[in-house]
């Protein structure tokens, strides 16, 4: 496997000890899949711009007293071909290419085009993993049975993580038809924490967390911000989660519970404007921060 020096790799790293596969904990994969979009597209674009935007990401967290990066280096890699390959096939690819990464004792960090890419990380999670919670940042379900025919859509992705027996804990949702509300009401499994319901309870993270297994894998959709942080997605809705509640949601779970591994998807980048992709850049960056510094504990 190809892994990117400092013109391209995530963070600009100068240091070969610092971005090297052999020194890494976390690798970087960009999965830049994009079939099924439904409404704006360029999100096969999102993952290179969110690399690009990291190299403008201080070392020094600010938050966390360190600079992440001098304890858990990171490696990125060349991204995934999904030349010819949809659906299935795609999704298999992930799942392969990711479990390879988790057998050699990395932890992953995924960067992904469409959600769909999502089902592939956590089906290689679930192999290695136990008692595994999904924690889902996100303006829709994802719980559609099939979207225009397909079962492989970015808004069924949820839909085959539940058809796997996995506990969901959905975070941010505020767009949703009736059959996926239906199905939320049904499943014991599923526990979602609606954007409006949010705002009106001052304890719904320790209660989101509470509904978690021992080990975490997050799913951070972009279009689980308000829009007005995070312009650049494809399908963007109002009332979205702020940087500060969603820390506190991501700090609160890498305290309390096992987080494995996480993935980003759904950026958009936007002509002229960098904001969105800088802003998961850092996010990404923060993630890695907790991981490390609540694993010591």
């Amino acid at each position: 496997m190809k892994v990117l020096s400092t013109e391209h790799n995530f963070l600009g790293l100068e240091e070969e000890e610092l971005y090297s596969f052999e020194n890494a904990k976390y690798v970087i994969q960009s999965a830049p899949y994009e079939y099924t979009s439904s409404y704006l597209m360029g999100s096969a674009k999102g993952p290179e711009a969110i690399i690009k935007a990291s190299q403008y990401v201080e070392f020094y967290d600010e938050e966390l007293d360190m600079e992440t990066i001098r304890i858990a280096p990171v490696a990125t890699l060349e991204a995934l071909d999904f030349t010819g390959i949809v659906d299935k096939e795609a999704v298999d690819l992930i799942e392969r290419e990711t479990t390879k990464l988790l057998d050699l004792g990395k932890t992953v960090v995924s960067l992904g085009a469409e959600h769909t890419v999502t089902y592939g990380f956590v089906q290689a999670y679930a192999k290695k993993f136990d008692n595994l919670t999904v924690l889902q940042i996100d303006a829709h379900s994802d719980l559609r049975e099939s979207y225009h025919d397909n079962i492989y859509s970015h808004a069924s992705v949820m839909a085959r993580v539940k058809d796997m027996g996995i506990n969901l804990c959905q975070a941010g949702i505020r767009a949703q038809c009736i059959e996926e509300s239906n199905e939320i009401k049904r499943n014991p499994k599923i526990h979602t924490f609606y954007a409006h319901q949010i705002r009106n309870n001052s304890n719904w993270v320790n209660e989101i967390v509470g509904k978690m297994t021992e080990n975490v894998y997050i799913t951070i959709d972009a279009d689980g911000f308000d829009p007005s942080i995070m312009p650049a997605v494809g399908t963007a809705e109002p009332n979205g989660l702020f940087w500060n509640e969603t820390l506190d949601l991501l700090r609160e779970t890498c305290k309390n519970k096992n987080v494995v591994g996480f993935d980003i998807v759904e950026c958009a980048p936007m002509e002229g404007s960098i904001l969105s992709e800088y802003t998961l850049a850092k996010l990404a960056y923060r993630i890695m921060g907790y991981m490390e510094v609540f694993k010591k504990q």
